[in-house]
């Protein structure tokens, strides 16, 4: 008896060890999978919500290229941006143009809005009470027109935001910094609405650096930052700007809601995104206790082992590592297809940011009075331009492209009298098609005949990297030789918007173009770090990664 109760003993403490042993495998290794998954789609979603933010910024850029109005006194001066508008993104809820109006216009812009049919074309505070305009010295910011015009919005026009408590900073920090602005979380149309952010950017006086109004756009809150699947890890809110200790999180009907950090159980991770020259905090909360959950799994497993003998503790050690094996494959197998999810949300954004160039370079090369002839050989070197480099992105994965690739013959016209020079440094998706278009442009209006001199023109394009870490400096020159102002093609509109502007401010750098004695020269400069955005060839990696 005693040497079977001494085996039975023995038997026991073995599965005791064993049972213990397989419940801590199994606590570390759940602990594991449910940390990696949380990380792992907390940075999907936060450079998915990142993307969504620069499409927004990067429209409010687009259209202030673009926006030529009239006049600054206009009730009607966003019409010919309202086509713009709705092609790029039709989530936003109201456009507007605020424009600065000094003390003797007032009168002007009362006739205006009266004129446009506003329900109420006097000029008032931004409580819609009459101001006094007498006491007015300086120019002020008033709102003239919106997009869309309905019965809520109509009543806007004719407000003055300078003294707005969230509207009015926003302008500031627009007009003092020259680039777009977003506000402080806002209830949209008024007490009681919807929370939104307001993106303002400055408008320039043509060739001058003085503000002459803004254009604005708002978006609900909710869909711009805090949607999420409902089969996620984690639930997503926002550190409030407004006041510290609170969160701004959607509720179980959809709706923001109000939150205190004191009220949180489980700490978040916490990721960082960029709108609107500030960062904004997202905080991902996990839906269920991983910890606890592996804890209480453990306990079940100790408990079942130590109740077995040696032949039951090995079947459960057999089936447990069995369990985890299965866990894992289920594991991989749901992320693989978010993976596959995330690609698809890929490739729908690339699909749409193509699309919306590509109609962006039809609508405004085959616009009214152009030469038929011209513009539909412009229309087809620019599209090809853009296939090659498509083409090029494909081929890598959409991680860069080498930069003498995009002086292919099929690409751009003359390359064989085009000299190049520089190091082959691999530029960003983004970065190569605004360099594609921005070749073609130039090489498209060069000289195809014979100049004054009885030459062609003979053009060098080079380019170099100065500077080290993040301050290095990408400077890019294109010189024609041979070329004068009578000899060369002018610049078609759209040619002088992408060389002045959308190529300069896409990478983030500055540009200018001059005529010499014996060539026309086009020179960039732009960071390094615009120009090769490791973070957008990282991002694209993984997702294209195998899994």
């Amino acid at each position: 008896m005693v040497r079977v109760g001494f085996f039975i003993a023995v038997l026991a403490l073995i599965g005791v060890v064993i049972s213990g042993l397989a419940a801590f495998r199994v606590y570390d290794q759940e602990s594991s999978i449910d940390r990696s998954a949380l990380t792992r789609e907390v940075d999907i979603h936060a450079n998915l919500i990142q993307e969504r933010l620069g499409e927004r910024e990067l429209l409010a850029r687009v259209s202030i290229g673009i926006f030529k109005p009239s006049s600054v006194i206009s009730a009607n001066a966003l019409a010919p941006l309202r086509a713009y508008i709705y092609a790029f993104k039709t989530d936003f809820v109201v456009a507007s143009w605020v424009a600065r109006i000094g003390p003797a216009d007032f009168q002007a812009v009362q006739n205006e809005l009266k004129r446009s049919g506003f329900g109420n074309p006097t000029i008032r505070g931004f409580n819609d009470m009459p101001a006094d305009l007498s006491a007015i010295r300086e120019p002020v910011d008033i709102l003239m027109d919106v997009e869309p015009q309905n019965d809520k919005t109509s009543a806007f026009p004719g407000r003055i935001v300078d003294q707005h408590p969230i509207i009015g900073p926003m302008i500031q920090q627009a007009m003092q910094s020259g680039a777009p602005a977003s506000s402080n979380p806002i209830e949209l149309f008024g007490r009681g609405g919807q929370l939104g952010i307001v993106l303002a950017a400055p408008v320039f006086k043509e060739g001058t650096k003085t503000v002459i109004g803004f254009i604005t756009i708002s978006y609900r809150l909710a869909s711009l930052m805090l949607s999420n699947d409902d089969l996620s890890l984690f639930a997503v809110s926002l550190t409030d700007p407004r006041s510290s200790g609170d969160e701004l999180g959607l509720d179980s009907s959809g709706e923001i809601e109000l939150f205190s950090t004191a009220s949180r159980t489980m700490r978040p991770l916490t990721r960082k995104v960029t709108f609107g020259g500030r960062e904004w905090t997202l905080n991902y909360y996990p839906k269920t206790n991983s910890t606890e959950r592996a804890r209480e799994l453990a306990y079940i497993v100790a408990l079942i082992g130590a109740s077995l003998t040696t032949i039951v503790c090995g079947l459960f050690g057999y089936v447990s590592y069995n369990n985890v094996r299965l866990s894992r494959e289920v594991e991989a197998r749901i992320g693989f297809e978010r993976r596959l999810t995330a690609v698809i949300d890929e490739l729908n954004h690339r699909v749409k940011n193509i699309l919306a160039v590509i109609q962006s370079i039809v609508t405004r090369t085959l616009r009214h009075g152009s030469d038929i002839d011209v513009a539909r050989e412009l229309l087809i070197g620019r599209i090809h331009a853009m296939s090659n480099v498509v083409t090029l992105l494909s081929d890598s994965q959409w991680q860069g492209v080498k930069l003498k690739g995009l002086f292919e013959s099929r690409a751009i016209p003359h390359a064989d009298r085009i000299a190049i020079d520089g190091p082959d440094i691999t530029v960003s998706a983004r970065a190569a098609q605004s360099l594609s278009l921005l070749f073609f442009e130039l090489a498209s209006h060069s000289d195809e005949g014979l100049s004054l001199v009885g030459k062609h023109p003979h053009i060098v394009a080079n380019w170099t990297v100065t500077g080290q870490g993040h301050d290095e400096i990408f400077s890019f020159r294109w010189e024609e030789f041979n070329t004068s102002v009578a000899t060369r093609r002018p610049d078609s509109d759209f040619g002088i918007v992408l060389l002045d502007r959308v190529a300069p401010e896409a990478l983030g750098g500055t540009s200018k173009r001059y005529f010499t004695d014996v060539s026309y020269v086009y020179e960039l400069t732009a960071p390094m770090v615009t120009v090769v955005d490791e973070h957008e060839m990282d991002r694209t990696g993984r997702i294209a990664g195998s899994v």
